[in-house]
């Protein structure tokens, strides 16, 4: 691609022609605008790249992100919720649950779990592997704002692998707080970098993928009413043979 051949300027070009072809962004231009520094990072990627990226890769996903990427995030949640916010709990939220790794984690957890992820081929995934109560196709962030009072009683919600797709978090934070039950857990990873002063909180990284300043997360926590439990450092994935840094944050509703 003209990105790793150093063609910025042609690159840049390149995707804002695509971009004017396809406004839905099914390529994800914007991201990749942003990457080259060439756009202000938006404050989630397009939901229309973020279903064809999955869609396209459902088959092989667990294959590609375990075996290949090393991911552990699932079991890493696992063993923090062990240590810091054991349960049971009645009823779990799993929002961008893929193929259902992270529900089959944490299924010693919750007596009823709901699963949900923008990717109808990964929500056929997860169906086989057969761990959820409850699918449903959806944005988590839209999921959230428009099911019904009758279902604001979750115990637990997680988003594994969800913030390195929405780079502002305050919507997202804020819709999972207005579903969860007094008390309730809130778990997700997150892609980390160290924000200067004058940073915003997030940038995309050359991945595609968004990472976070761990206080900035803190700070959007804090605002939604969540009070930060536990947040270790981990290793989210392998990145061309390097660990790409992160962590794992465990926040109590108030």
């Amino acid at each position: 691609m003209l990105e790793k051949a150093g063609e910025r300027d042609e690159a840049i070009a390149a995707w804002r022609d695509v971009l004017a072809l396809d406004p839905a962004d099914h390529g994800g231009a914007t991201i990749r605008l942003a990457a080259l520094g060439a756009e202000t990072p938006p404050r989630r990627m397009p939901d229309a790249y973020v279903e064809t990226l999955f869609d396209q890769h459902a088959a092989a996903f667990d294959d590609i992100l375990v075996e290949q990427l090393g991911y552990t995030v699932p079991v890493l949640l696992a063993e923090a919720l062990r240590k810091a916010a054991p349960g049971p709990y009645a009823r779990g939220l799993d929002l961008g649950c893929g193929t259902g790794l992270t529900g089959g984690a944490l299924a010693e957890f919750v007596e009823t779990f709901i699963g949900l992820d923008i990717s109808e081929a990964m929500v056929a995934e997860a169906d086989e592997r057969d761990v959820y109560d409850g699918l449903y196709v959806a944005e988590a962030e839209d999921f959230l704002e428009n099911i019904g009072e009758a279902e604001d009683d979750f115990g637990l919600i997680v988003a594994t692998d969800v913030l390195p797709y929405i780079g502002d978090p305050s919507r997202l934070f804020s819709a999972m707080a207005g579903k969860a039950a007094a008390g309730a857990i809130i778990g997700f990873s997150t892609e980390s970098f160290e924000a200067g002063e004058d940073e915003p909180g997030y940038r995309v990284l050359p991945t595609h993928r968004y990472a976070h300043d761990p206080d900035y997360i803190a700070e959007e926590l804090e605002k939604a009413g969540l009070n930060l439990l536990y947040n270790p450092v981990i290793t989210v994935r392998m990145e061309q043979g390097n660990p790409a840094p992160g962590y794992l944050f465990l926040a109590r509703k108030s």
